[in-house]
């Protein structure tokens, strides 16, 4: 598999997360551009939300991103969350 082809799929599943965490459909999250706010008006992700999602990406990936991202720079889209999760499969 491709770099491109892991992220993408990375992306996909993380989309799933996401929507599974903000009560929101598949399709809606799925069609958001990559640079949607998780915290914004179209996820409208809550607090209880992103530690639902943080814990359900360390359980599938291995991936604590609050432990490893002190700062939750990376919770800032769709895009900079699946090139944290995707930067640290490639380095592990």
């Amino acid at each position: 598999m491709t770099d491109t082809r892991e992220r993408a799929a990375v992306e996909r599943e993380i989309r799933s997360m996401i929507a599974e965490a903000a009560r929101l459909d598949d399709t809606v999250v799925a069609g958001l551009p990559a640079d949607t706010d998780l915290f914004g008006p179209e996820i409208g992700l809550t607090s209880l939300a992103g530690v639902t999602l943080l814990g359900r990406i360390d359980r599938r990936y291995g991936v604590d991103v609050a432990a490893l991202d002190l700062s939750l720079d990376s919770l800032q889209s769709i895009a900079t969350l699946t090139d944290f999760v995707a930067a640290h499969l490639q380095s592990h």
